[in-house]
């Protein structure tokens, strides 16, 4: 259960259904900012978000249930350590999480294709091994390292998101580069973003660290 004082309410789940490096960091520290409980790709203790999720699903149970005390997800995917799990692509994971959660709502952090595809190759080894060696979905195996598959990949999971939320009012889609963003995601989930910048920005060599 989440965790409520005497006159809180539970809040509406919150899910972030963007890419890596399309701003789900910064999404996420926002949120920490709003007062929310916020998974970003790994539970310190717990393990990966998107592992959390299917542990769940394939048993039949809320796919957030091993998750209960946090309320907003701003990263699902984990492609390192074994993994290569992308739940922000899988029709039938997040129409389970709707069934369980009937209020939740989604966002779609959006950045322009070619500079998502250009932040993922410089970030770590991400585009330049990492997408290439696994078989993503829309992304098969041995593409992934080329730039106009990238872009064709991230083209697509965006067709994919407006489609499976097409007229859906939980659903909103942002563009990072927006100065407006904070201002349309506060007015989509009835709460102020006090804070809103650039987080986990790309530097050499670099790997994800946040933990939550």
């Amino acid at each position: 259960m989440l965790e409520t004082t005497k006159h809180e309410l539970p809040r509406a789940k919150v899910l972030n259904l963007g890419l890596p490096k399309s701003g789900t960091t910064t999404l996420g520290q926002a949120m920490k900012h709003a007062g929310y409980r916020v998974a970003d790709w790994r539970v310190r203790g717990r393990g990966y978000v998107g592992a959390l999720m299917y542990a769940n699903y394939f048993l039949g149970k809320d796919p957030l249930g091993k998750m209960g005390r946090f309320d907003a997800f701003s990263q699902m995917d984990i492609i390192r350590d074994g993994y290569n799990l992308w739940p922000q692509m899988d029709y039938g994971l997040l129409t389970t999480i709707r069934e369980f959660h009937p209020t939740a709502k989604f966002l779609l952090s959006y950045r322009e294709p070619e500079a998502l595809s250009d932040s993922m190759l410089r970030w770590s080894n991400l585009g330049k091994r990492r997408l290439k060696i696994h078989s993503v979905p829309g992304l098969p195996l041995g593409y992934g390292s080329d730039n106009l598959h990238r872009v064709k990949w991230i083209e697509g999971h965006y067709r994919f998101v407006r489609k499976v939320f097409a007229n859906d009012p939980n659903f909103l889609e942002y563009d990072m580069t927006d100065a407006h963003a904070p201002q349309k995601i506060s007015a989509f989930l009835g709460h102020d973003l006090p804070w809103w910048g650039r987080a986990n920005a790309n530097a050499p060599d670099q790997v994800p660290s946040e933990e939550v």
